[in-house]
């Protein structure tokens, strides 16, 4: 067996301080731009679920353990491989967020202490997370930073750099934490930077502003279920 990394350990740090056990049992629900999610994680896996209104129609998407379904007005609707594809791992994106740092524990993530950092005078831990190919999801490439506070151990930055739609990278920086139900959840505003610029260099870019906002990650009426 081999031996947990200082990266890891950071990780667990933060998922302890996040909501720890809580994560095993979770079940919430939130609003985020107007739609409905929920996720309930069990000793039998998870179930994501998805719940809007798309002109007259009632739309209803769920991903439980991999498999993934969306009914139309109480109706099971056949999917086009490209739009189930598309639709299972927008659902899965905005849960994996919202659940963040206790999605670094999948078994596909890689996780390497990358040194310490300075933001807005509090001394952080930097934490670059690669995924393995076989159970990192479609965007398995994506390469991914996180800074951990030395002192509280809470999660309160990440950045990534991905490939899809001709690539890009972001820096995110958490505002509006607070616990409800013995978990942590954070909204983030999230900034777009040049693609060549290396994750660990964004903190001092962003505290220069010299980074662009593109858009606000809240998590609204977040309640236990």
């Amino acid at each position: 067996m081999n031996a947990i990394t200082k990266g890891e350990k950071l990780i667990e740090k933060a998922v302890r301080v996040h909501g720890g056990e809580k994560y095993a049992q979770a079940h919430f629900q939130f609003v985020f731009r107007d739609k409905t999610y929920s996720f309930h994680n069990s000793a039998d896996g998870y179930k994501y679920t998805l719940n809007y209104n798309q002109g007259e129609n009632q739309i209803y998407d769920v991903l439980d353990n991999n498999s993934f379904s969306r009914t139309v007005n109480g109706e099971l609707t056949t999917l086009s491989a490209k739009k189930h594809s598309g639709y299972k791992e927008s659902l899965n994106s905005v849960i994996y967020f919202a659940l963040l740092p206790y999605k670094l524990l999948d078994k596909a993530v890689n996780a390497v202490y990358f040194g310490d950092q300075v933001i807005k005078g509090k001394d952080y831990s930097m934490v670059q997370v690669t995924f393995d190919q076989e159970g990192g999801g479609k965007d398995y490439e994506d390469k991914f930073m996180y800074w951990f506070n030395s002192s509280t151990g809470t999660m309160d930055y990440l950045a990534y750099s991905y490939h899809v739609n001709g690539g890009g990278v972001r820096f995110r920086t958490a505002y509006n934490s607070r616990k409800v139900g013995g978990i942590i959840f954070q909204d983030y505003i999230n900034y777009k930077a040049d693609p060549s610029i290396s994750l660990d260099q964004l903190p001092a870019l962003w505290e220069e502003g010299k980074l662009k906002e593109l858009s606000r990650i809240e998590t609204e009426s977040v309640k236990e279920l």
